[in-house]
């Protein structure tokens, strides 16, 4: 997390919508083999995220009962000095980071079901063409073989870290000159939050 308050936000709405919204991240734990880090889709329900597991997974043997980290990544961009009209700056990274830890224990096999038809279903809903797909599509046979490949795990998030770093320290007028270069480089959806941003830094 970027030390700088400035690119602190404590919106709890903001952030939910986010992790649902994206739905994707990185789980990172200390195992005694080193830290471990998996790519995994994520269901959030309040204070908890649900994730699963290859059984072969590095994490799998290790992550119940530990500190998990999870972390999702929003848009990201390079920023250039000759963006800026003042000439005394330097390159920087803007981007948009959420950290949210806390312990993580195994779920039972009726809740990783549970928690797989709800992910289908939100991500099957924003399919327009065609009827959404669900698991009872599967033969019951074969989708048994595939979750006893998996395991399922939830994280009580204990504390959340969030990281909106987008140029709230430059003025108003060098962060829009700023959101122009990245929008013209094709970095719209960067441009576009910074751009919100600065409205609400801006705002009376």
């Amino acid at each position: 997390m970027h030390p700088n308050a400035a690119f602190r936000h404590e919106d709890r709405a903001l952030l939910e919508s986010l992790i649902d919204e994206i739905g994707f991240g990185m789980v990172f734990a200390a195992t005694p083999d080193g830290p471990r880090v998996a790519h995994v889709p994520v269901l959030r329900s309040g204070d908890t995220l649900q994730f699963h597991l290859a059984r072969g997974n590095a994490l799998t043997k290790h992550i119940d009962g530990r500190t998990g980290l999870f972390v999702l990544n929003g848009p990201d961009s390079y920023v250039s000095p000759r963006y800026y009209e003042d000439p005394a700056q330097v390159p920087t990274w803007n981007y948009l980071a959420l950290e949210l830890e806390g312990p993580v224990r195994r779920i039972e096999a009726d809740a990783l079901r549970a928690q797989l038809e709800a992910l289908t279903a939100r991500q099957e809903a924003r399919i327009e063409a065609g009827k959404p797909w669900t698991m009872d599509k599967m033969p019951e046979e074969k989708l048994q073989s595939l979750l006893g490949a998996i395991t399922g795990f939830e994280l009580e998030v204990q504390a959340w870290r969030p990281t909106f770093k987008l140029s709230q320290n430059k003025p108003l007028g060098e962060g829009q000159r700023a959101a122009d270069g990245l929008e013209a480089e094709g970095s719209t959806a960067i441009a576009e939050l910074m751009r919100a941003f600065a409205q609400h830094k801006g705002a009376p």
